[in-house]
C-alpha cells in the first residue's frame, strides 16, 4: 500500500506545488483532481482542475508523470466526481464528454484508474436510475477498456444537503447495487472504497470488505462522526443531514485498525488516499495541510 492525498482541497495551487508539499510531508501517492478547467461545479471540495485535461498531449502527459516521479510520487488515479445520471440531458452530455477526456488523459499518462461516480437523479428510484445507467455507461466503459483504464466508482450516496434529497446523487452505495454493477460490467470496472459512507448507512464495513474487497482498486481514507445530538434533533429519516459529520481519519467512528485488517485479509495492496472534507481543518492552506498531516500520522502505521 501507498499513502497519499487527493489534491482537490488545493484549488489555487498548481499541481507541482501540491506535489512538492505532499512529497515533503512523506506521502507516496496523489490522486489528481480533474474537473473541467472552466469550472462550474459548486460543491465543496469539487471543481479543482489540476491537469490540462481538455488539451492533454502525450508529451505533456509524459512530462507531468516524470516530474511527479522525480518527487517520489506515483499517481493513484485521476479523480472526477460529477453526476453522469443528472436529470438534465445537457448536463449529462457535458459530464460524459469530460469524463471521456479524463479517461483519454489517463491513458496518455499510463495511469490505470479513473475514479468517478455512477451518479443518480434524486427524483427517481434506484431501479429507474439503474435503467438509465445501463444505457449511458456501456460506451463509457468500452472507451475505458479500449484505453486500458479501469473505471472505479465510489460508494457514496451523495445525500448531504436539501438539493440532494430524497434520492441522492449517486446510486452506487449499497451491496445490492454493487452486485448489479459487477454482474453487468464485470472486471471492466472496480470500486473506489470509502468506509465513511458505510458508517451512517449502518452497513457493516468488514462484511462489505469480505464481499467486495477483491473488486476494490482504490481506497479513500475519510472518517465520519455521528453527532448523537444532531441525530436526536433531526432523526434518522433526515438521512444524515444535521448528524453525519465528515472528519479526518482518527477523529470519527471508523475503526481503522479493524478496517486495515479487513483490507489486508482481502488481499488489497493498492493506494490509500486521504480525502479531506473536515470543516475543522479548512479556511486556510495551513489548516488543510494540518488535517492531512494528522491523518498521515493516524494511518501510516497501517500502511506497509
Amino acid at each position: 500500500m501507498k499513502l497519499g492525498i487527493l489534491t482537490a482541497p488545493f484549488p489555487e495551487l498548481p499541481l507541482q506545488q501540491v506535489a512538492d508539499w505532499a512529497s515533503g510531508a512523506g506521502f507516496e501517492a496523489i490522486e489528481i483532481a480533474c474537473w473541467p478547467s472552466a469550472g462550474g461545479e459548486k460543491r465543496r471540495y469539487a471543481g479543482t482542475s489540476h491537469l490540462p485535461i481538455e488539451d492533454m498531449t502525450p508529451a505533456q502527459a509524459s512530462e507531468i508523470v516524470g516530474q511527479l516521479a522525480g518527487k517520489g510520487l506515483t499517481i493513484s488515479g485521476l479523480g472526477y466526481y460529477p453526476n453522469p445520471l443528472h436529470a438534465d440531458a445537457a448536463h449529462r452530455e457535458n459530464v460524459i464528454g469530460h469524463l471521456t477526456k479524463v479517461i483519454s488523459a489517463a491513458a496518455m499518462m499510463k495511469v490505470g484508474v479513473v475514479n468517478t461516480f455512477v451518479g443518480g437523479d434524486r427524483t427517481l428510484t434506484v431501479d429507474q436510475n439503474w435503467e438509465r445507467a445501463a444505457q449511458i455507461f456501456p460506451p463509457i466503459i468500452a472507451h475505458a477498456r479500449e484505453n486500458g483504464i479501469r473505471l472505479a466508482f465510489e460508494n457514496c450516496p451523495m445525500i448531504f444537503s436539501h438539493d440532494e434529497w430524497p434520492g441522492g446523487h449517486n446510486i452506487a452505495y449499497s451491496p445490492k447495487v454493487w452486485r448489479r454493477i459487477f454482474d453487468s460490467w464485470g472486471e471492466a470496472v472496480g470500486m473506489n472504497f470509502d468506509p465513511s459512507h458505510l458508517v451512517w448507512q449502518m452497513i457493516d464495513p468488514l462484511r462489505f470488505i469480505r464481499e467486495f474487497g477483491s473488486r476494490m482498486v482504490h481506497v479513500h481514507a475519510k472518517d465520519l462522526m455521528i453527532d448523537r445530538e444532531g441525530l436526536y434533533e433531526n432523526g434518522i429519516m433526515s438521512l444524515g443531514m444535521g448528524w453525519q459529520v465528515p472528519r479526518m481519519p482518527g477523529l470519527g467512528d471508523v475503526n481503522w485498525a479493524e478496517l486495515f485488517s479487513g483490507l489486508y485479509r482481502a488481499g488489497y495492496d493498492g493506494p490509500v488516499i486521504i480525502e479531506h472534507e473536515d470543516r475543522n481543518f479548512e479556511g486556510t492552506r495551513e489548516k488543510v495541510q494540518r488535517g492531512f498531516l494528522l491523518a498521515r500520522d493516524v494511518l501510516s502505521p497501517f500502511v506497509k
